[in-house]
């Protein structure tokens, strides 16, 4: 799967404000991930992040 900044990605657990969405700020070795529903932002290896994700919901705005 290719991500990119701008992304929500699906996750396959919920985080405690009850959400499963994330919007990707980051991409590189590290992800930083910020919660669509509380905002609270996270950062994540990469290998922890591509293995947790679900499936990416809606494509970055920067996409043509």
């Amino acid at each position: 799967m290719v991500f990119s900044v701008g992304d929500i990605v699906q996750m396959k657990k919920t985080h405690p404000c009850g959400s499963n969405q994330w919007e990707i700020l980051r991409v590189g070795i590290d992800f930083r991930i910020k919660c669509c529903g509380c905002g609270h932002m996270v950062m994540l290896p990469r290998v922890k992040f591509e293995k947790n994700v679900k499936k990416i919901v809606s494509g970055s705005k920067e996409e043509k």
